[in-house]
């Protein structure tokens, strides 16, 4: 039975995704975001620990069978970068396997120097970002205490200057922050990530997503910026999948 390691799973983005959590159990995140899948966050933290020993991580991948996936993906009950062992997961992850290793964040430990070197060693990391001003970030990430908008991006912005190429920005459209699209693709801009996804919560959640025709009508906005690589939730087909455990799957990932 495995714990920490679930799928794969079918990505948006990132294809057929292997997901490795290295939080695992409660909810444990620096947001509180209002459209988040796995609901309220029960564990609130800003700094970081160990949640799962990474010789767990690493019995459970030399434990499973051969597997065709497109990405290893650092994601599941919480913020991986909250994890201290995240650079050395990632560094046995590599040593297991011939595929590429993405990182999901939320951003808030990227003013962390130790943090952005860690994550540098991902193929890709996938950054949060769903305000373009402080206002907005407490109405739709509800951060822990401590956090600023301005902390956010400029941890992502460091992390871009200093690892070119390896970073995408997700950010996610709902009701609350859909009229702010014009300064969110100017502000994508100025940062100049490899590629742009734009979401919008498809899965179960209290929030209702924007539609097909709404979502369009936003990644026009970001083209018309010069943004080339711009992507949404709509425009992309999920591979087909079949999860080693589907009951540790929905415990990440309710059905959509």
């Amino acid at each position: 039975m495995m714990k920490y390691v679930y799928g794969p799973v079918p990505s948006w983005r990132l294809g057929r995704s292997l997901g490795v959590d290295l939080v695992s159990g409660e909810k444990t995140c620096s947001f509180d975001c209002l459209y988040c899948q796995l609901g309220k966050t029960i564990r609130h933290f800003i700094k970081r620990q160990v949640f799962v020993p990474i010789t767990e991580i690493v019995k459970e991948l030399e434990g499973l069978p051969r597997l065709n996936i497109d990405y290893v993906t650092l994601s599941g009950t919480g913020e991986p970068t909250l994890a201290v062992n995240l650079g050395d997961a990632i560094e046995k992850i590599k040593g297991h396997f011939n595929k590429p290793v993405a990182v999901l964040t939320n951003s808030t430990m990227m003013h962390d120097s130790l943090v952005r070197k860690e994550l540098s060693a991902a193929d890709l990391v996938v950054a949060k970002l769903d305000a373009p001003n402080e206002e907005i970030f407490k109405l739709v990430n509800r951060p822990s205490r401590g956090i600023t908008s301005h902390m956010i991006v400029d941890g992502i912005v460091r992390f871009n200057r200093e690892y070119p190429r390896k970073l995408a920005l997700q950010m996610m459209f709902i009701p609350q922050n859909k009229k702010e699209a014009a300064q969110m693709a100017r502000l994508a801009k100025e940062i100049g990530p490899v590629e742009v996804q734009l979401n919008t919560p498809l899965r179960p959640n209290p929030i209702k997503p924007l539609t097909a025709d709404e979502m369009a009508e936003i990644k026009k906005i970001f083209l018309n910026t010069g943004l080339i690589k711009v992507y949404s939730v709509y425009d992309v087909e999920r591979p087909e999948t079949r999860p080693l455990d589907e009951k540790e799957v929905r415990r990440r990932r309710p059905k959509e």
